[in-house]
């Protein structure tokens, strides 16, 4: 395991803990719609019908969908890509067991993570708020939504675990920490913004 903690880009932790948050609150909240209205496929029968979290489900969705998500899409596309899928990605995964293969695997899992959010969104947005207070638990949308759900929670899961694996505990903690470096000041951040378009 690693000994030092490894230094994440200001931004990167901003955007990455944001959607985090964000990401964990639709879970939850998620959760506590279905387990309030539906249950078909288990349930903890812990609470009870309330049509406020439908709502404060879909205000997570909200943000998530039109603030965080793609903000931090932007970031990943640019200046973090190669944390993402690349075109030998898949022909690293060839050396089984070597360090190379963990980053390949942490990579897919990256890029899975943020497939899983964008399938959570989207198909959020072909919900109806209406079909659950009116018993309506048939439709393919809410369906889809479901899947979606659990395909999110897997996603995070194995990002954290291959976090963990690659970088161990410093890199987990690496991402709160509160501390940057003087080129990484948010005062530098406009120009750099203009600077990585005119590379366009």
């Amino acid at each position: 395991m690693p000994q030092t903690k490894p230094y994440q880009p200001l931004l990167l932790r901003l955007l990455h803990n944001i959607n985090t948050i964000l990401t964990i609150g639709a879970i939850i909240t998620g959760f506590l719609v279905y387990d309030s209205w539906d249950g078909r496929f288990g349930s903890l029968g812990i609470t009870r019908v309330n049509r406020d979290l439908i709502d404060i489900h879909g205000t997570f969705g909200f943000f998530i969908s039109f603030v965080a998500l793609p903000i931090f899409l932007i970031y990943c596309w640019n200046a973090g890509r190669q944390r993402l899928i690349q075109a030998s990605t898949f022909k690293q995964l060839g050396n089984v067991g070597t360090p190379v293969w963990w980053y390949a695997l942490q990579r897919i899992t990256n890029t899975l993570v943020l497939l899983a959010a964008l399938f959570s969104v989207i198909s959020g947005k072909f919900q109806d708020e209406n079909w659950l207070p009116q018993g309506e638990l048939n439709h393919i949308a809410y369906y889809i939504h479901l899947i979606a759900w659990v395909v999110i929670v897997i996603a995070l899961l194995m990002h954290l675990l291959m976090s963990a694996k690659i970088g161990g505990f410093p890199l987990l903690l690496s991402m709160l920490d509160t501390t940057y470096r003087p080129n990484d000041s948010p005062r530098l951040w406009c120009q750099k913004i203009v600077n990585l378009f005119q590379k366009k």
